[in-house]
């Protein structure tokens, strides 16, 4: 077997341990310290959390979605082939070296996504753009750290707590979805978001598509397709 090489690393803002680029032949992997956040060859998961959240969104003119965490990419193309011509998707990505190796050695992963006319690509905190305005967003897809329980930066953690909850409901529209993927499990996080006014599914899609890993998306909405909530964005 290949063996990996470093292709290259990356600081994350807030954090003392770097991302690393890894390849092993024409496999590819993003590592922070030990622990593989994302693969190449598997990206199942990551394409089923724009996929579910897409469906709901079916015969909606103009949708805005908002991904937050760029990663190879997976995401942002199953959002762009499930959406209509006039969708507009906006990706937050606040390392600076994903978004390079995105247009460098990863740009055959990525397939061309990011000079659709559609996407527009943010170097920022998805935090900042979810305070964009009340009901600025009819999806909110996070694939940000390795869910809930994040590994490489605390400051992540404000996008699941209860706060983060507020925040994303206050952002979508009525009718909107909030997709959130997670490496494992979390009991606590989903009632966070039945306590914060969501109903929740919650989808356990493998990582290699009908192999792999299974991993946990979480699709939450308004029960009842509420108003918009008023005011300024809950908790900062």
């Amino acid at each position: 077997m290949l063996p990996w090489i470093e292709i290259d690393t990356g600081p994350v803002p807030g954090c003392e341990a770097p991302l690393r680029l890894m390849q092993r032949g024409q496999e590819f992997s993003i590592f922070a310290g030990s622990n593989e956040l994302m693969n190449s060859f598997r990206g199942g998961s990551e394409e089923a959390l724009a996929v579910l959240a897409c469906e709901r969104l079916a015969g909606m003119r103009a949708p805005r979605i908002l991904i937050g965490g760029l990663g190879m990419g997976f995401t942002l193309r199953a959002a762009l082939a499930s959406l209509g011509p006039d969708a507009h998707v906006a990706v937050a990505e606040l390392v600076p070296k994903v978004i390079a190796w995105a247009k460098g050695p990863l740009a055959g992963v990525f397939k061309g996504c990011l000079d659709d006319p559609r996407v527009a690509l943010h170097e920022a905190d998805v935090n900042r753009l979810i305070q964009s305005g009340a009901g600025a967003w009819d999806a909110i897809l996070l694939d940000v750290d390795n869910g809930p329980e994040g590994l490489t930066r605390r400051e992540n953690d404000r996008l699941y707590d209860s706060w983060g909850v507020k925040r994303a409901l206050w952002a979508l529209s009525p009718q909107g979805v909030l997709g959130v993927w997670s490496g494992g499990p979390d009991r606590k996080f989903k009632a966070r978001l039945q306590n914060g006014g969501f109903a929740v599914d919650e989808v356990r899609p493998r990582s290699g598509g009908r192999r792999g890993a299974r991993h946990v998306v979480w699709l939450a909405s308004r029960p009842n397709q509420a108003a918009v909530l008023a005011g300024r964005a809950p908790g900062r």
